[in-house]
């Protein structure tokens, strides 16, 4: 149903300015024109209401119907205004001949008036009209601007929760073949490795609906992955994870650093014998939370042009999602140590992360 001019705010406006109206012009025909008080009264209560009654019955029949645009909606509105004035001033003229039939210099007064009344009268019947159309054609661009944006919103949650459950499989595919290479040989640590799975899937499901977690949350959540990586590589993997304090409190998007170490370790370990050691840091300046990770990596062996793979691309297409920046993931190569450099704006609202 089209919110009509008389609803809300616009309603209280409509009134008071009629209610003005009929005191402006009580008084203008009682003063000026000298008729008795309660003459004036009646007229201008007559007169007010009635018009105040045709400009309702324009804007409700303009809620509904507004046919065409532009040329089209003015010619309808001023045919329609001059059929509203008409009635107006038609119906106001009986009701007052009927009820002061008897005073004949007022009534003189009247018939003289008819052309002041039908002008005045179809100037603020049109005037209405043509804000009632104003009105009702901004509340459909804010209702159509609305829908978009929540349409986009719901586009935009769909593709981010994709993402995020395309990175389930990716590491759990990882996770059971590695497991499945280590049940003949090292059927402990297979066994280990199950468990420690079962734990990180488990608080994988209690992230499901947070939209945002503490970067605490996310390094307590990232422990549970690289034990089991670290069951994978023996003495192969050594990590080290420093932050700031300014860190400590802000906030960032669920599993934004697992896909990163999962790159590391990919880029630092695979087809390697050695040992590596990655870097995890964080730090906040003003309201931007920083997070590099850093991994070294053999040239010969694993060339920087082969790509970052998925987890890079998932998280710049989430960073896009979520913040509509491009410079938010930077990636470089100096002396053999690849450095993966996140950048989180501080623009969330905190009540949104259950």
């Amino acid at each position: 149903m089209a919110k009509t001019i008389y609803s809300g705010n616009a309603g209280k406006v409509f009134t008071a300015t009629f209610s003005i109206a009929f005191v402006v012009y009580t008084l203008l025909l009682w003063q000026w024109f000298d008729f008795p008080f309660w003459q004036s009264i009646t007229d201008g209560s007559v007169h007010t209401c009635l018009l105040a009654a045709v400009c309702l019955l324009i804007s409700s029949n303009l809620a509904y119907y507004r046919p065409g645009d532009g040329m089209i909606q003015f010619m309808y509105v001023t045919v329609v205004s001059m059929a509203m004035t008409f009635l107006w001033v038609a119906a106001s003229q009986w009701i007052l001949f009927k009820t002061f039939s008897g005073d004949a210099y007022y009534l003189i007064w009247l018939n003289k008036a008819i052309p002041v009344y039908c002008i005045v009268g179809w100037m603020i019947i049109t005037g209405i009209g043509f804000r009632s159309i104003m009105m009702y054609d901004l509340e459909e661009q804010r209702e159509q601007s609305k829908r978009k944006e929540d349409t986009e919103k719901i586009v935009r949650e769909a593709e981010l929760f994709k993402l995020r459950q395309q990175l389930q499989p990716h590491f759990l595919f990882n996770s059971l073949n590695s497991i499945n290479a280590l049940i003949m040989l090292r059927p402990h640590q297979a066994r280990e490795m199950v468990l420690k799975l079962s734990d990180f899937l488990r608080g994988s499901l209690k992230r499901e609906d947070d939209q945002w977690i503490s970067l605490i949350d996310e390094l307590q959540y990232l422990g549970l992955y690289l034990d089991i990586e670290k069951v994978r590589f023996g003495h192969r993997l050594t990590t080290n994870v420093i932050y700031d304090e300014s860190a400590e409190k802000m906030y960032m998007p669920p599993m934004l650093l697992q896909p990163v170490v999962e790159n590391a370790i990919k880029f630092g370990l695979y087809d390697t014998t050695g040992e590596i050691a990655i870097n995890i840091k964080a730090w906040g300046v003003d309201s931007m939370l920083y997070l590099e990770v850093q991994n070294p990596f053999d040239t010969a062996m694993q060339p920087v042009h082969k790509g970052t793979g998925f987890g890079l691309a998932s998280i710049r297409r989430r960073l896009y999602l979520l913040f509509a920046r491009h410079d938010l993931l930077e990636t470089s190569t100096v002396d053999n140590i690849y450095t993966t450099l996140i950048k989180v704006p501080q623009t969330h609202d905190k009540s949104s992360n259950n």
